[in-house]
């Protein structure tokens, strides 16, 4: 049968300054492992430890930039455009503009601070 969700968890985020995020699918608010769904508001400066995630995250941005950046490089992300990340890949988020950025992000499997490898 279908479900409902009817809200988000809000999900403490890493980082400085504190982002938002609204964890609507997931081991959190649905108790999903194979996915989980998210929407993220983070405010401008903001920059997480880098990471070594063991899932593949697929990310839109609603509003405002993502920088992405990866042993490659950075990458910029802006409204209306999405990127892909790959497990076992190296990155790090931010969102260095004043306008900061709303995005949603799609983890497989399921997001887990267990999985996730941040740096020290």
């Amino acid at each position: 049968m279908p479900r409902i969700i009817p809200r988000p968890s809000i999900i403490e985020a890493a980082g400085h300054p504190p982002k938002k995020i609204e964890e609507f699918i997931g081991r959190v608010n649905s108790g999903d492992e194979a996915v989980s769904i998210a929407r993220m508001t983070s405010p401008g400066g903001w920059v997480e430890p880098g990471q070594t995630p063991e899932f593949d995250e697929y990310t839109v941005v609603l509003r405002g930039s993502l920088q992405v950046e990866s042993k490659e490089g950075i990458l910029q992300v802006n409204a209306g455009q999405a990127i892909i990340t790959r497990a076992g890949e190296w990155v790090r988020y931010s969102t260095p503009g004043a306008e900061g950025a709303e995005y949603i992000a799609v983890c497989l499997p399921g997001f887990s601070p267990s999985i996730v490898h941040r740096d020290a």
